[in-house]
């Protein structure tokens, strides 16, 4: 056994909370752990130890990208008990500092957005369900197919905001447009939905027109930060899986905007993926899969609303709903892959693969949440008194 693998075998030795074989070039094996191994690791290539100690699942993530390791077994489930070992990853956010010191202009961060939601809408349609909702879904009974599903997540939110016939509704990262399409079917709400995705405006657009819903909605191509000059007042304010892109020295002014558009006493929904703490992020989801990207805590969105006058009328947490998703999508994924092999090469591939399954993997074991915090701005004292309008039981 060469000194690489030798130092990945030492490093290896940390994930003890698990069972596993592994496999080098040499044909060399080792085992991980007390038990029986639940999977074995292949290693065409041994990988840098200063790497590993660099960024964990960076070099992990990459390794398995360029097909120097493999994985005999199935990767949900390899993930997952990998994940079950998170406090032996590694990241240096010095020696990264490049991957999370990114620049929180509008000109960049439209470029980091875009760079993950202009892939191209023929790409998602063929793994998200036919509502193209790229969030968290809501299984209420446990039953219900991907679609079904995110229906309820809509109708969920709709709820909660407490819509009456012909308010107004703005969504900050709308997305293809699902949810404020069902808002106006049901309400005759006059929403805006605002997006920096070309691709995504362009769907929607189109998805207006059919419905016949251009007298209520209007989708724009606009930074959230150029709310505060566009003349907008709104009774309700949702957004969805958005906050995540801003970054934390942004996230005041995100709220300023907010704040700036919302009139007293309007209702306003923050649906994000949250973390227990703060921390600057993943590396290899940084450089990957959403270029900028920043988790906030659950307890600094709080103590930002209440700097603004916000009151908070609930909180829930939706982390095993977001496992259920991310395995929907990575089954419709792989259903597709032959139709995903004409679009793109094999490391983009085993890249969204690793993507969607260490998310679920993530989620499963609370390295992160999936918070929907409700607030009002200033005091409302016409909403209902208990939260069944919530689950529309009033």
């Amino acid at each position: 056994m060469n000194i690489q693998a030798k130092l990945m075998e030492k490093f290896l030795k940390n994930f003890d909370g698990t069972s596993f074989d592994v496999m080098f070039e040499t044909g060399e094996e080792i085992h991980i752990g007390r038990d029986v191994a639940k999977f074995k690791v292949i290693v065409n290539e041994p990988i840098s130890y200063k790497k590993l100690l660099q960024g964990t699942t960076l070099a992990l993530g990459e390794a398995y990208m360029n097909g120097d390791i493999e994985i005999e077994g199935d990767i949900e489930e390899v993930l997952n008990e990998i994940f079950k070992c998170k406090d032996s990853f590694k990241t240096d956010y010095h020696a990264l500092k490049k991957l999370f010191n990114n620049s929180l202009s509008m000109k960049n961060q439209k470029e980091e957005v875009c760079s993950h939601y202009n892939i191209g809408n023929d790409f998602y349609k063929l793994w998200l369900d036919p509502t193209l909702s790229y969030s968290c879904a809501y299984f209420e009974n446990g039953n219900e197919t991907l679609e079904e599903a995110q229906y309820k997540k809509v109708h969920h939110i709709l709820n909660k905001l407490n819509l009456k016939d012909g308010m107004s509704l703005l969504d900050i990262g709308c997305g293809w447009g699902f949810l404020l399409i069902e808002a106006a079917k049901k309400y005759k709400i006059h929403g805006v939905g605002i997006t920096l995705s070309e691709e995504q405006q362009r769907i929607f657009s189109e998805r207006i027109k059919e419905e016949g819903l251009e007298e209520y909605l209007k989708v724009e191509l606009m930074d959230y930060r150029e709310l505060r000059h566009a003349g907008y007042q709104f009774d309700r304010i949702v957004s969805v899986g958005m906050i995540e892109h801003v970054g934390r020295d942004n996230y005041d002014l995100f709220f300023k905007c907010v704040d700036n558009v919302l009139k007293e006493g309007g209702v306003f929904l923050l649906h994000y993926i949250s973390g227990l703490k703060e921390y600057p992020g993943d590396p290899w989801i940084r450089k990957y899969i959403f270029p900028g990207g920043m988790i906030p805590s659950l307890r600094e969105i709080i103590s930002l609303a209440a700097d603004y006058g916000y009151y908070v009328l609930d909180v829930e947490s939706l982390r095993r709903h977001y496992v259920r998703t991310l395995l929907c999508w990575h089954d419709g994924f792989e259903k597709h892959l032959p139709e995903i092999e004409k679009m793109f090469n094999e490391r983009f591939i085993r890249m969204w693969r690793m993507y969607l399954c260490s998310c679920a993997a993530s989620f499963n074991n609370g390295v992160i949440d999936l918070h929907q915090v409700l607030f009002t701005k200033g005091i409302n004292n016409d909403l209902p008194m208990t939260r069944r309008y919530q689950y529309n039981l009033e």
